[in-house]
């Protein structure tokens, strides 16, 4: 079998690595960290203009016609310049509202407006009563990337026959406001739901393809992330100079900078495998999907720690962009589940 991309998918991601130096680069990403907005207009409106956000729609329905495994090729770029703004919430609430029949409703995100998925550990952290012939929703989920910004909220909630897939229309009043978070290049919000009106997009199989893309697309951006550490790192190497020699030549940065290409290798596998099983719908999908966010959510934080000590006291300082990297793989380690709840998932399915 080729596991190689295909030529479309090759170029998707040099398109995309190329629009992404162009408006995400490392001046840029501080400009928004800086101005703490959360998101960059600019890159939003080209990332539209675009389509990236429809790459897994039907062109009849308005998108790419393209598939998981090239939403993994974007992310990956996005994860490799820390880009900011909700571009993988967005992606993933579409693809739930595809999947659900409310074409409508994903054509408003397709076009420019924000999604956001509200989702927690907790299965009834947010529960979903029905009068009337209508849903109402109540609880808080964890904080919830892009909620203070979103058009359409998708939402895990519990119902009486288990746990529901529903869709909310976030108006002005009803936003969260923006909180403090680690990593921000992204917004981070509240969701507190008092009985606000909710339309049901399914029942646990929805919500099991919603975790399942959502850990595959946080494990592709992880590996974007950690990619961009690896060669950050092997070119600095190559440059500082310790006693006369560049310190890549040292036994042991040697060692740890091979550490860090086979994790990164390792990611690539598990993370690809999960995009073409959820992709394909494959009887699998659950199980590589959990592989992948356990392994690139453990690989990525031993990544992240040998890139600080490949750059020793520079790496720990807010002018290096090595903490860009670092936050948003911490922040993307636990959504949809960090790697022991993922394990214990593995467990179950597996029957043991």
């Amino acid at each position: 079998m080729n596991f190689e991309l295909s030529e479309d998918q090759v170029a998707l991601r040099d398109g995309a690595r190329a629009l992404l130096h162009g408006y995400a680069s490392p001046v840029q990403v501080r400009a928004v960290v800086d101005a703490d907005a959360g998101a960059d207009a600019v890159l939003w409106q080209a990332i539209v203009e675009q389509g990236w956000l429809g790459v897994a729609v039907g062109e009849r329905d308005g998108g790419l016609g393209f598939g998981s495994v090239e939403v993994a090729v974007l992310l990956e770029e996005v994860g490799r310049h820390a880009a900011p703004g909700p571009i993988a919430p967005t992606i993933l609430a579409i693809d739930a509202l595809m999947r659900a029949g409310a074409g409508d409703e994903a054509a408003r995100l397709v076009a420019g407006e924000v999604g956001s998925v509200a989702w927690s550990r907790e299965p009834d952290a947010v529960r979903a009563e029905e009068a009337n012939g209508s849903w109402r929703l109540t609880g808080q989920p964890a904080p919830t990337v892009a909620a203070p910004s979103a058009a359409l909220v998708v939402v895990v909630a519990a119902t009486s026959e288990g746990p529901g897939l529903f869709v909310v229309d976030a108006g002005e009043s009803t936003r969260p406001g923006r909180e403090p978070a680690m990593d921000r290049t992204r917004e981070l919000g509240w969701c507190r739901f008092d009985g606000e009106p909710a339309r049901r997009l399914g029942g646990e199989e929805a919500v099991s393809a919603l975790v399942d893309r959502g850990a595959t697309y946080a494990a592709a951006e992880m590996l974007g992330g950690a990619s961009r550490v690896l060669d950050l790192s092997t070119e600095y190497a190559k440059d500082r100079v310790q006693f006369g020699r560049p310190i890549g030549s040292f036994q042991a940065v040697k060692h740890r900078c091979a550490d860090m290409l086979v994790d990164v290798e390792g990611m690539r596998s598990t993370a690809y495998w999960a995009a073409w099983c959820v992709s394909a719908d494959d009887p699998d999908a659950s199980i590589a999907a959990s592989t992948a966010k356990i392994w690139c959510s453990d690989a990525s934080k031993r990544v992240m720690g040998s890139g600080l000590q490949v750059h020793g006291g520079i790496g720990f300082t807010w002018e290096h962009d090595l903490h860009f990297f670092l936050k948003r793989a911490k922040a993307n380690a636990h959504h949809f589940g960090d790697a022991r709840w993922h394990r214990a998932k593995v467990a179950n399915l597996a029957g043991l």
